[in-house]
């Protein structure tokens, strides 16, 4: 379990068990955000200085990524990331996608109709990638229900018969050892598990990237972006930030820390506590292990959460309550007290 250290980190009360919908910022990363702001304020804007925080975030990123700094660019958004890949994929390409998974990852190849997209239930999913699938698309992690995938056979399976990968680490980066080296191409979205702004997210490429055209490419994604603001030729950056998107710069600022204070910490650390708090419930609530830092639970006690105190989601009918490294096993007792309807309300 991480101790007292860690948590004093935030300035999270007992229940919260949400953060599958919106991780809670780091004190480091408010305060950094918030000197930012008054600095805007007073006229003291420098926009080149924001740079030092967009490669503070990338380098924290990769290093709890697994991967390299040079393999990781900036983005805002999941589904610019999924459109991206869909729209360099040629006429005809055969896209596998899971059919419950979020809609960021889906609505781009659905919505585009040059391509034949297979749906199937993830638990089939791995199973039906074969030499005819140009590309497997999904999350590493469920948002609905916090299931995870097997990425290790994903990877192999998609190595033996040639298909490309695209995975959304959105729900895992943060507790999940990951190896994004793995895939083609990942994307992840930083206001959950990352503890940063909706706003700031990263996409990695693998090396064979050559089938990736950076098309929104613009003055961010050049090899010296203040040298790349006006006119031609194309001077687009030869790592991943060929794929940057202009940054939200104080979405940045808070990010950089907040970022580099998980990687700090370390994700296999997280992974043991979160995996711990999670299966402590699970217990608790009559359900087996699992390997997930998010349960998801058929109750009549969701409106209970609420007044308890306890701040969780509903998705897909069930209630969601996810674990992590500002958990403890307070929020465990309290969350399995309310839904096992033994607290007297």
């Amino acid at each position: 379990m991480l101790d007292d250290s860690v948590r004093n980190h935030f300035s999270a009360g007992p229940g919260y068990l949400n953060t599958a919908s919106v991780g809670l910022p780091p004190k480091v990363a408010t305060t950094a955000l918030r000197e930012s702001l008054a600095s805007w304020e007073a006229g003291g804007c420098d926009p080149a200085s924001f740079d030092a925080d967009v490669d503070r975030a990338r380098s924290a990123y990769a290093r709890l990524a697994g991967t390299e700094t040079g393999s990781v660019g900036i983005v805002s958004q999941v589904s610019v990331v999924t459109g991206l890949v869909a729209s360099c994929l040629p006429d005809g390409a055969t896209v596998l996608c899971a059919e419950e998974d979020f809609t960021s990852v889906l609505f781009p190849f659905l919505a585009d109709t040059r391509l034949n997209v297979q749906l199937v239930i993830l638990d089939e999913l791995l199973g039906c990638i074969g030499p005819d699938t140009d590309l497997v698309a999904v999350s590493a992690v469920q948002s609905a229900d916090g299931r995870v995938l097997d990425l290790g056979r994903l990877a192999e399976t998609a190595k033996r018969t040639g298909t490309r990968t695209y995975v959304d680490v959105s729900q895992g980066a943060g507790w999940l050892p990951l190896d994004v080296d793995r895939f083609d191409v990942t994307a992840c979205g930083g206001y959950k598990w990352l503890c940063s702004p909706r706003g700031s997210g990263f996409v990695t490429v693998g090396q064979d990237s050559e089938w990736l055209i950076p098309r929104y490419a613009g003055w961010y994604s050049g090899h010296d972006p203040w040298q790349s603001i006006y006119g031609p030729p194309l001077r687009l950056a030869e790592d991943a930030r060929r794929f940057n998107a202009s940054p939200g710069w104080f979405d940045f600022v808070a990010a950089a820390p907040a970022v580099e204070l998980i990687a700090d910490i370390g994700v296999e650390r997280i992974h043991r506590h979160s995996l711990e708090l999670a299966n402590n419930f699970r217990s608790h609530v009559g359900l087996p292990a699992s390997d997930s830092a998010i349960v998801s639970i058929d109750t009549v006690h969701g409106n209970a959460l609420a007044e308890a105190g306890i701040a969780a989601a509903i998705r897909a009918g069930q209630v969601r309550l996810s674990f992590y490294l500002y958990n403890t096993t307070a929020d465990v007792d309290l969350a399995a007290s309310v839904l096992r309807g033994d607290t007297g309300k």
